[in-house]
């Protein structure tokens, strides 16, 4: 460990003064903690550039007074109960929150300035109806290790990636998949890796966006996208939602000249609604019509039960007005944080040099194994034996709400995803009712926060996909005992 010490040889106070001073404040101010291991008087002279000599004056005054042990054999430390500081001695001030002057900032940062960071939970419930979370103990660990283990055997796979798309491999195997499984037609040229569809979104928003600029969103929708617009200072729209998703026609009603439209027409979010054929075609030509562009959020299309799937909107674009997003995270796991873009290809190099600007390239060791993870079947096979196994988990969900709710509860969205949203009918406050099922160690997400406008009184999302039908049976029972069911 090297000490950042500053001596000073042109005043009169010795340097082993000097540095016993400096290591005792430190101690004594926490800048070196209790059991801290201390490098050795041969290595501090080293670092310091001062004689082995000094640096050993100064421990044996510390070893003296308490500040520092040794043991044999071990080395140098920190006491565990070092001696009460002097009152010369002043201690580290709190961080104080206030303290950060933001008349600086850019405008983009004034729009975090007074927004708290959201808190991680203290704990995670028993039962947990978290409805971003797919089943992990079903990973195909020991395959993703061997494909991981055959790259780190090559020193390429550690070296900067010179495409600025994303590893080539990856961006071939996404493309055939895509036209294969969604209907998208694209190439490997148009399709750029980023860092999850958070990343994606920010790219649009930067590429695309100026404060002031209309965006038309769903409401309820996904609140991170909406965040991202707003961050760019973009005026929000917000567009209903019903059974058959965005409600298109109300684009009608706007009179501004609107740049973006964002949707996730497979499984809106939060609703679980699948947007349409005949609105798919509507908002299409009318984007067509306007010259703007649609954001097709494609999060996790590859979960649908008992009906025929819709093919993405993309695949049914002519005039390049979609920008397709899909994502790893609900389908493999979110720690991947590996996500992709479909472009128009007019728009493949502006995309590539801003991610290039924001983080070089996505990392490429990940890339190579997913690579190989789609080719060779992997993929594939993981996503029929989750389907059949979130199946179960839908069907095991739906069964306990309706047996243990029966009229109290209204069910939305079942038909693919891995959330339901549910709406209960009781008079029980959202907020109460989410901490007596905390209490109770049971959770699950309210819908509140999804809406731009007012609405989401009494909605809920419950995510299935990580809970085993017995655990499912076991919360909504919970949830029936606090409602008095």
């Amino acid at each position: 460990m090297d000490l950042a010490i500053l001596l000073d040889e042109a005043i009169t106070t010795p340097l082993h003064q000097q540095l016993y001073e400096a290591l005792r404040q430190a101690v004594l101010t926490g800048k070196l903690i209790p059991g801290e291991r201390l490098p050795s008087t041969r290595a501090l002279a080293k670092s310091l550039g001062i004689s082995r000599g000094t640096a050993k004056l100064s421990y044996e005054q510390l070893l003296s007074e308490g500040y520092i042990e040794t043991v044999m054999g071990s080395g140098t430390f920190v006491c565990q109960h070092i001696p009460e500081p002097t009152p010369l001695v002043r201690p580290p001030q709190p961080h104080c929150p206030g303290a950060l002057a933001t008349t600086g900032l850019s405008t983009y940062a004034q729009n975090f300035a007074t927004r708290a960071l959201p808190k991680p939970a203290n704990r995670k419930p028993a039962i947990d109806f978290c409805y971003w979370q797919p089943a992990f103990d079903h990973f195909p660990l020991p395959i993703w290790r061997k494909l991981m283990t055959r790259h780190l055997q090559s020193p390429d796979s550690l070296d900067y990636s010179a495409d600025l798309l994303g590893q080539k491999e990856l961006r071939e195997a996404i493309a055939r998949y895509l036209v294969r499984s969604r209907a998208v037609h694209c190439d490997a040229e148009q399709v750029i890796i980023v860092n999850g569809a958070q990343q994606a979104l920010n790219l649009i928003v930067r590429l695309f966006i100026n404060p002031g600029d209309p965006v038309v969103i769903e409401d309820p929708g996904y609140l991170s996208a909406r965040r991202i617009f707003q961050s760019q200072g973009a005026e929000v729209l917000p567009l209903p939602v019903d059974t058959a998703g965005l409600v298109v026609e109300q684009l009608q009603s706007i009179s501004a000249q609107i740049k973006l439209v964002y949707t996730t027409p497979s499984h809106q979010f939060p609703t679980g609604a699948i947007l349409s054929l005949p609105r798919r075609l509507e908002l299409l030509a009318w984007a067509q019509q306007q010259g703007a562009i649609i954001i097709e959020d494609d999060y996790d299309s590859e979960y649908r039960y008992g009906e025929r799937p819709i093919p993405a909107m993309q695949g049914l674009d002519q005039h390049n007005s979609v920008i397709y997003i899909g994502t790893f995270s609900k389908v493999l796991f979110p720690a991947l944080r590996i996500g992709y873009l479909v472009l128009p290809s007019g728009l493949v190099k502006i995309f590539a040099q801003a991610k290039r600007l924001l983080d070089r390239h996505s990392p490429s060791l990940e890339q190579l194994v997913l690579a190989d993870f789609i080719n060779q079947g992997h993929l594939e096979r993981h996503l029929r034996r989750m389907r059949t196994l979130y199946g179960q988990r839908r069907q095991a969900l739906l069964n306990s709400l309706q047996t243990k709710l029966g009229k109290h509860v209204s069910i939305l969205g079942d038909a693919a995803g891995i959330h339901l949203m549910v709406q209960l009918h009781t008079n029980i406050n959202d907020q109460d009712l989410l901490i007596c099922a905390a209490q109770r160690g049971l959770g699950f997400t309210s819908a509140a926060s999804f809406y731009l406008k007012s609405g989401g009184k009494g909605e809920f999302l419950f995510g299935y996909a990580n809970l085993a039908p017995e655990k499912i049976d076991q919360g909504i029972d919970q949830l029936a005992q606090i409602l008095g069911v």
